[in-house]
């Protein structure tokens, strides 16, 4: 077994050692197919050090959920600063696709695995914090082009049109990571779907019909 960490910095890269393993076992058998005990044999520890760390295996879960939606908000806010309403609005989209595809297994267990649906109450991240909550960006970006004038006069829920938005980024992002190397289905290029996604909702969307992506 290995030694008991006595640093602070030994304790934290044994949580993250933990929610590490956690996450690839969440993702392969599911959250509830998992023991704490299963995860503590794939680290070498013993069940009682995790513990140590997670009261249970819901805190865990929690932990390793808002580690990962703590770090797509992190990835996506710089597009905040960008001038042009549409334009933040696509680079965002971009940005989102780069995250899902450099971090699959973080993205799998974040909106491909059941876990227990986040609750502000026992969160580490705020609702409506522009530094740490993703949803509240888009929703951001989303409103300032409604603000703008830009989305045809009959769209007027700029919630409808976030969650469409995530929707359609998030079923390429899905697919890339489920079925890639599916052979049955002859994959155009992964940028070339990402950016025909984009380009079908921003003409749905946008006023302007002949919308173009460069």
């Amino acid at each position: 077994m290995p030694p008991k960490p006595k640093t602070e910095f030994e304790r934290q890269q044994l949580r993250t050692l933990i929610m590490d393993a956690a996450r690839q076992l969440f993702v392969a058998r599911g959250v509830d197919a998992v023991t704490m005990r299963e995860i503590a044999k794939r680290i070498g520890y013993s069940a009682t050090s995790i513990y140590l760390h997670f009261a249970d295996k819901e805190a865990l879960i929690r932990a390793v959920c808002d580690t990962d939606f703590l770090a797509l908000a992190e990835a996506l806010k710089s597009n905040l600063t960008i001038n042009d309403p549409v334009e933040r609005l696509l680079a965002f989209g971009r940005s989102y696709a780069q995250f899902a595809l450099n971090y699959p297994n973080h993205y799998r267990m974040m909106f491909m695995t059941g876990h227990p649906p986040c609750d502000a109450t026992n969160s580490s991240i705020q609702q409506n914090n522009a530094e740490q909550d993703a949803y509240f960006q888009l929703k951001t970006v989303v409103n300032d082009v409604y603000l703008a004038g830009r989305f045809k006069k009959d769209l007027n829920d700029a919630d409808l049109i976030a969650q469409t938005v995530w929707a359609g980024m998030h079923g390429v992002c899905a697919l890339q990571i489920s079925m890639a190397n599916d052979i049955w289905v002859n994959w155009a290029d992964i940028d070339q779907r990402l950016q025909m996604m984009q380009l079908t909702l921003m003409r749905g969307l946008l006023q302007d019909q002949i919308y173009k992506i460069e």
